[in-house]
């Protein structure tokens, strides 16, 4: 791997990690349509540490505070929200451990990313003109909490999109647009910085070479601007434009497979 196939899988991944279109998707797909060798699912977990470092580098502040109000005493908002989403993290958890060979050997073909991409980019757009869109996210209860990380677990399926379920599910609870997608960065953190140690084990000696790195780094530059201009893009727009593409790589995956 070269600095240049590192820069684009980074770039992949850092868009496809907060935009609702599904990293995993597009980097099973990027190599396919580039004629690659596919990277593998421990690169692709690597990756993840760039988008972690820019949720925790943006959010920074937030997680100090969650983190204080968690540990501390006092009953209050922030310490129900830390604790909703160390809740809200375990269906990932669970998904990831008891699914990962399963979906890394059956589902990744492009007819199945196509048919992901397709009908979760659909329920995307429903849950925008469905939702009430009035709630912030100290508003939701415990339950409606874990509904979200169940949505968050279906991410394990490539073409689903993290971000698209999480902000799909908030939607569908009334939350307002940039607070679902605020909500689906916070939540992210655990179950990346998780599968992140976890797949720790599995690094060979690529990780001691440059474009290893490099691609990490660059997935957090790419991420850090996503972030930033997904909240600002939902406080005044919506996701339909996000819907479209959906619709139409699915079309490209079934057209060239």
């Amino acid at each position: 791997m070269g600095y240049l196939h590192a820069a684009i899988l980074g770039l992949v991944q850092g868009l496809g990690e907060f935009l609702p279109i599904s990293s995993s998707a597009h980097l099973v797909l990027v190599p396919w349509l580039f004629g690659w060798k596919y990277q593998g699912l421990d690169y692709d977990v690597a990756l993840h540490w760039g988008t972690l470092a820019a949720v925790c580098a943006y959010f920074w502040r937030d997680w100090v505070s969650l983190l204080k109000a968690g540990l501390s005493q006092a009953d209050c908002a922030q310490k129900r929200l830390f604790w909703s989403i160390a809740l809200a993290t375990v269906p990932g958890g669970l998904a990831g451990l008891l699914l990962e060979k399963h979906v890394e050997k059956h589902l990744h073909s492009p007819v199945v990313i196509a048919l992901t991409l397709a009908a979760f980019g659909l329920l995307l757009g429903l849950s925008q003109r469905l939702g009430r869109q009035h709630r912030q996210t100290e508003d939701l209860g415990w339950r409606e909490i874990f509904l979200i990380g169940c949505a968050q677990a279906l991410a394990v399926v490539p073409g689903v999109s993290r971000s698209g379920a999480t902000i799909t599910a908030g939607l569908l609870l009334g939350l307002k647009r940039d607070e679902s997608a605020r909500f689906s960065f916070l939540l992210s953190v655990p179950i990346v910085a998780a599968a992140g140690i976890y797949e720790l084990r599995h690094l060979g000696p690529e990780a001691a070479i440059g474009p290893f790195w490099f691609g990490i780094l660059f997935t957090m530059l790419v991420g850090l601007a996503c972030i930033k201009f997904l909240l600002a893009w939902l406080r005044d727009r919506g996701v339909g434009v996000f819907v479209i593409y959906r619709a139409a790589l699915a079309a490209v995956c079934l057209l060239l497979r």
